[in-house]
């Protein structure tokens, strides 16, 4: 695969003389994941429904530093990805590291890239320690699509603004006489392109159609996704991975596993489900598509120095990683077949060195035009490369299931998707492994790690 053009990298292969940072001339740092956790990933409305983002964030991350031993006070950063912020805290990542374990020193920023969001948190805080900024970091993310922030109309908005500055009776009374029903219906934020006003379902329908991917391979796949999970599930594989969550109002019942997966999930069950987006033509159901979703991811980055220092055994590197983006009005889900072919360039590895494979699965629509994508020549071109990446070995995809079984609450997915890879590369004894996240906006991620 030979690329038209050259990008720098953070990391550097082994095989080609060592990259330096541009601030200090210096080799960059390896970056290495010493750990990760997560709260049970919850259908939106049932289990989690009682806790926000910020709560979900601040148990995963507590969780992880349970788990690991570490002394809070060792962490330098917490950088942490949210996609529907709280509108009275919106800066998530400073919320959680106000936990008592963590010095109230620790810097903390959040970031938001769609349901890429905690991809973007695990490489800012990489970067960070990349550059010797800091030695020990905590990145993650959260979301609680139970609790969105509902908003008033404008004109409802405006009214209460005025109502809040009225100092006679009179006025006041004026205004709360001047409320009318419309002006009570509430605005609920839309899983739409602001650009386009396509919503990502129906981006997935349009690339459905454009690539001629059927119904019926679409939920073989979903299908495919909860029969793997629920054997991650039932022989432990997939729960040591998950912080248990004692659940209000008696914080006597506790949530250890993930509730979306279906072991009893059949082909005939998919197949009787309508189309939601495309009613008449379409073949995107909520069977072969991830549901809204609660749950918090936290993971645990150092220099390699650092962890060697602390007598932390790494389960991986962090080998390389790439971001790309399309025209949202084309097809929006497309992203990770751009950022995936420069990632493994940066990385100085191919798809045939990878062991595993991570494809989020936003919709089975979407991984399986990804899939068809990675083969493509003209997307290769697109991304700058001669020739496509090549076929992918259904035997090394998505191995423990997806976020189609397992669930997506947006600021946490990648990661999860991110130690999920890390853990089962470990178990396997495999070395490489590569994970891609689709993003609204038309954007997507890719990473490849290292198996300590």
């Amino acid at each position: 695969m030979t690329p038209s053009h050259r990008s720098p990298l953070y990391q550097t292969p082994a095989n080609v003389p060592a990259m330096t940072t541009p601030l200090t001339g210096r080799p960059a740092r390896r970056v290495a994941i010493v750990a990760g956790v997560r709260t049970p990933f919850a259908r939106a409305g049932t289990t989690l429904k009682g806790f926000d983002a910020i709560q979900l964030g601040k148990f995963a991350v507590a969780e992880l530093l349970q788990r690991t031993g570490l002394d809070g006070k060792l962490v330098e950063g917490v950088v942490y990805g949210t996609v529907i912020p709280n509108v009275i805290a919106p800066n998530i990542a400073r919320e959680v590291s106000l936990l008592p374990m963590l010095p109230k020193g620790c810097q903390a920023f959040t970031v938001s890239r769609a349901c890429a969001s905690a991809n973007q948190a695990i490489t800012d805080a990489a970067d960070q320690i990349a550059l010797g900024h800091m030695d020990v970091a905590i990145a993650g993310g959260a979301e609680s699509l139970s609790n969105v922030p509902i908003l008033h109309s404008r004109t409802m908005a405006e009214k209460l603004v005025a109502l809040s500055r009225a100092k006679a009776l009179n006025q006041r009374l004026k205004l709360i006489g001047s409320i009318r029903p419309r002006d009570l219906v509430p605005i609920a934020p839309a899983i739409a392109e602001p650009s386009t006003g396509e919503t990502m379902g129906q981006s997935a329908e349009k690339m459905a159609k454009i690539n001629g991917i059927a119904r019926e391979e679409q939920d073989q796949f979903a299908l495919r996704s909860h029969r793997l999970a629920a054997a991650g599930t039932q022989d432990g594989r997939l729960t040591p991975e998950i912080a248990p969550v004692y659940l209000p109002p008696a914080f006597e019942e506790v949530a250890t596993t993930d509730n979306g997966v279906r072991a009893d999930s059949s082909i005939e069950a998919l197949r009787a489900l309508k189309p939601v987006f495309d009613r008449k033509y379409g073949s995107v159901t909520a069977g072969n598509a991830s549901p809204l979703t609660d749950g918090a991811s936290a993971v645990l980055l150092m220099s390699e120095e650092r962890a060697k220092d602390l007598g932390y055994a790494p389960v991986a590197y962090i080998r390389s990683y790439s971001y790309a983006a399309l025209d949202p009005g084309e097809q929006l889900l497309m992203g990770p077949v751009l950022a995936a072919p420069m990632a493994l360039h940066r990385a100085g590895l191919s798809l045939q060195d990878m062991d595993l494979v991570e494809i989020h699965e936003a919709f089975a629509a979407q991984v399986l035009c990804n899939l068809k994508g990675f083969e493509s020549r003209e997307w290769a071109e697109r991304a700058g490369f001669s020739r496509p990446l090549g076929e992918i070995d259904r035997a090394k995809l998505n191995v423990m299931g997806g976020s189609i079984s397992i669930g997506h609450p947006f600021g946490a997915t990648g990661g999860r998707i991110l130690m999920t890879l890390c853990n089962e590369l470990a178990r396997r004894g495999g070395q490489f492994g590569l994970m891609t996240v689709c993003a609204a906006g038309g954007m997507g991620h890719a990473m490849v790690v290292e198996r300590a």
